[in-house]
């Protein structure tokens, strides 16, 4: 039987600071007798990250192009939100924003009428790069927000960055957090029971459950549309990303890594991150870049999971997509289109 309730976490943290891998640590140990769903969040117009989210039937729902918490995606993530509450009905829902989210409405959304209160907001995670924050927090202001709105802070790579880089980073917190609680990791490394699964023990068997009495009635597709244009048209509703951001996807087609590592290092240094899955001599390999910073390394997953091969997607502010083009010259690159999340909302918003 379904519990009345769906408790929700929230993962947030900018671009590359490791939430997949807090995400893939909660599914390794998330009990089997529990409904787990993942809600994974990409800022680009296709999604890389679904793809190594760890775990055998997970039940999933990827949102790309753009960020849930702005009008760009605001209708799928609440088309999203109402099938959960009135098809799935988790136990827990665990939700990872892209890395340029404002995530400042979230509990609102969460508490619309059309979810009948399912929706228990219980905590919201935000990861923190040791080695990059610093030069985020300076020019991005999703960065920030997401700081504000957060009350777990995990310092991740610590391995990486000096004690006074990682103090810093404690001071800045702290500027928006009277008691703010850190974890200082590597491999987004924490002890999760303190967060989730004594939680779920406790309420094992104590929850109340659906007892088919007093159904609330169930939206038509129409009828749900209509409700979202209106939600739309609110005044106070976030319209666009807090940062003037853009991402833009290249397909691939050579067969020899140093085409890849030659790229990189011709990247201008305005490219916040890029990631793809690459094939060389019938071998899969997964490229990560951030903010300077890139590897080359076996993905861990089987080949045949991999939705978009040889497909790189890379994010930055307008003016580095020229910079990244010239990169591309240096191999078999070909460009996709670039998506704008502010020129979805300017179409919505008409």
């Amino acid at each position: 039987m379904d519990t009345t309730h769906t408790k929700v976490f929230l993962i947030t943290g900018f671009l590359g600071s490791g939430k997949t891998t807090f995400l893939n640590k909660i599914i390794a140990r998330f009990p089997k007798d529990k409904k787990l769903t993942i809600l994974m969040n990409e800022f680009g117009e296709i999604g890389i990250d679904g793809t190594l989210v760890e775990g055998d039937a997970i039940d999933m729902m990827e949102i790309s192009r753009g960020s849930i918490f702005c009008v760009c995606v605001k209708t799928d993530f609440i088309k999203g939100l109402y099938e959960l509450n009135t098809k799935i009905k988790p136990d827990i829902l665990l939700m990872e924003s892209t890395g340029v989210a404002n995530p400042s409405d979230l509990k609102r959304d969460l508490q619309l009428p059309i979810f009948n209160d399912r929706f228990q907001f219980k905590e919201q995670f935000c990861l923190l790069d040791a080695v990059h924050f610093h030069d985020a927090f300076e020019a991005f202001a999703s960065l920030e927000k997401q700081i504000a709105s957060s009350t777990v802070f995990i310092i991740n790579k610590v391995d990486l960055a000096t004690p006074e880089s990682i103090n810093r980073i404690k001071q800045i917190v702290g500027e928006f957090h009277p008691d703010p609680v850190f974890f200082e990791t590597t491999y987004s490394d924490i002890p999760l029971e303190q967060f989730f699964f004594e939680e779920l023990r406790e309420d094992k068997g104590t929850l109340p459950v659906d007892s088919g009495k007093d159904e609330k009635k169930i939206l038509s597709a129409s009828e749900l549309e209509t409700y979202i244009d209106d939600l739309l048209d609110q005044p106070d509703l976030e319209i666009s990303p807090p940062d003037e951001l853009v991402s833009v996807s290249y397909k691939w087609t050579g067969d020899d890594l140093s085409q890849i590592k030659e790229m990189a290092d011709s990247l201008p240094s305005s490219v916040i991150r890029a990631k793809g899955f690459v094939e060389a001599e019938d071998i899969m390999y997964i490229f990560s870049y951030v903010m300077g910073d890139w590897t080359i390394e076996d993905p861990g997953i089987p080949a045949e999971r991999i939705k978009h091969k040889n497909t790189v997607v890379f994010i930055g502010p307008i003016d580095s997509m020229e910079g990244i083009g010239k990169a591309a010259e240096k191999g078999n690159w070909t460009k996709g289109e670039v998506f704008q999340p502010q020129n979805l909302d300017t179409l919505l918003k008409k």
